[in-house]
């Protein structure tokens, strides 16, 4: 009788201290998940990411932003527009916001080329060749490879720490405050994901196609303009022409005036013709 009852007491003190340690490990998963997210809000990496992100660093691709601008004079702007055009699709880009302006002393456009990085260089080349003259040629880049591995590696830790939070989600969380908990954790790293995944897309836009600007402009002597106007027989034939119908086409409307007149004169007229007689 006390052997059945030390061991009814056993299996209870086993099944009591496997529970205990079954919750221990959920609560320490659940708070090592929610540190991963307060090392990620104070711009901190995980230690388990530092070896990772070390690697990353030292054999990731170079991240750079090329950009250039330009200001060419050249014979015929129209001209010189549509070959820059044939360029750019011959190099696989694509030009943009153009703007034409054309006055008595010069013609001058402004637009932007997009073109693959790795024909930058040739581009620039060939859009230059075509100037009589350059008035300047700006060259800038811009090194985002640390930007770009960091936001990299964080987006990774964040994917990862989503995927834990669901598995809890899933699994562990039984109460509805744990649920909400768990829910609203979720909601925010989805916006940071997402965040994260746009400033990865924007830059990675902005590496793969550079931007020339170009500004060309053409010069253009103005004419003389006469210092007096004279007709020629042709003009002062049509002058006359159109000075003879306004007299005629105001002497008909007189008529339709002074009409009473007429008829009355030549009632007097038939009269006096007809005492005569």
């Amino acid at each position: 009788m006390k052997t059945k009852k030390l061991m009814i007491v056993r299996n209870v003190m086993i099944i009591s201290t496997l529970l205990m340690f079954f919750s221990c490990s959920k609560v320490k998963e659940f708070d090592n998940v929610s540190e991963n997210i307060e090392l990620e809000k104070t711009g901190e990496t995980p230690l388990l990411n530092t070896f990772e992100e070390e690697e990353k660093i030292t054999s990731s691709q170079i991240k750079i932003i090329k950009n250039a601008n330009c200001r060419i004079k050249v014979v015929n702007v129209e001209e010189a527009t549509q070959l820059i055009k044939k360029i750019a699709q011959k190099y696989k880009g694509y030009v943009s916001d153009e703007r034409f302006t054309n006055t008595n002393y010069s013609k001058e456009n402004r637009f932007t080329v997009r073109i693959p990085q790795n024909l930058f260089d040739e581009a620039l080349d060939s859009i230059c060749s075509f100037a009589e003259f350059v008035d300047y040629k700006n060259i800038s880049t811009i090194d985002v490879t640390e930007e770009y591995v960091d936001i990299t590696s964080r987006l990774k830790t964040k994917l990862e720490v989503k995927a834990r939070y669901e598995t809890i989600l899933r699994t562990s969380a039984k109460t509805v405050e744990d649920l909400l908990r768990t829910e609203d954790k979720l909601s925010k790293l989805q916006e940071e994901i997402e965040s994260a995944q746009g400033r990865l897309k924007y830059l990675s836009t902005k590496v793969s196609y550079s931007t020339i600007q170009v500004d060309m402009y053409q010069t253009i002597t103005p004419k003389k303009e006469p210092i007096g106007y004279k007709p020629g027989f042709i003009d002062k034939a049509k002058d006359g022409m159109s000075f003879g119908w306004t007299i005629l086409e105001n002497l008909t409307l007189a008529l339709f005036y002074i009409w009473p007149i007429l008829l009355l004169g030549i009632m007097i007229f038939i009269y006096l013709k007809w005492i005569r007689k």
